[in-house]
Formats: C-alpha cells, structure tokens, sequence
C-alpha cells in the first residue's frame, strides 16, 4: 500500500465517514443489525446503487461488518465493528451540533428535524 499525505489527521476521518450518507448509516448501526433493505428503509431518500456503494466503502475500511447467513432464501445483515464502534462519539457530536445548527438557523427544531429513534435522545 502508498504511504498517502494528509494536511491535517481530520482528513483521513472524512476520507471513511465523508459524505451524505455514511454518518446517517452508521447512526442506524449503532442501535443494532440490519438488513440493506432495512437500511433503504429508514433512508427513503438514498438510491439502492448508493446504499450499496457506502455499505461496501464502510466494509472494506472495516467501519461494518458484512454477516452472511446461508440459507435459502439468502440473508444479509450490517452491524458496526469493533472499530467502527470507536466513531459513536464522533457521530454523537454531530447529532448534538446538527440540532444546535437547526435551532440557531430555524428557532427550533419542529419541522425541520424529522420525528425518529435516532432523534430521540437530542430532545
């Protein structure tokens, strides 16, 4: 493997967790297994050919763990690996900002951040 430069370590995080939708998958890991078609269902806005694009990048940066059960018909669950269970401080923090965020831009959080299990504990 190339030895890669980074400006700053902050870099290498965002390089594994970047993007829209990593984070969001992730903080549906944290509360447990899922099935890619539990996953498209709690995130209706991400495209099939997305979810799966993010959960092979998380897998193969050993963020989740890809569990086969073979059986007929074929079963497919995530859950966060050891490693990747070191980023839940990392993703609290942007919940708890993100909901300062919507509160200093829209005065509050109604209407703006979805009523769901992973927002409970911002309330």
């Amino acid at each position: 493997m190339k030895n890669k430069k980074y400006n700053i370590s902050v870099e290498a995080t965002l390089e594994v967790i970047g993007g829209k939708w990593k984070c969001v998958i992730l903080c549906h890991l944290i509360r447990g297994k899922k099935r890619p078609s539990e996953l498209k269902r709690l995130m209706p806005d991400i495209t099939q050919k997305m979810l799966t694009q993010q959960l092979r990048e998380l897998e193969q940066d050993g963020v989740i763990k890809r569990i086969v059960y073979h059986q007929v018909p074929p079963k497919v669950e995530y859950e966060l690996s050891e490693y990747g269970w070191s980023l839940k401080g990392i993703l609290d923090a942007l919940c708890t900002w993100g909901k300062k965020h919507i509160v200093k831009v829209y005065g509050s959080t109604d209407g703006v951040l979805e009523e769901n299990i992973l927002n409970e504990h911002l309330k």
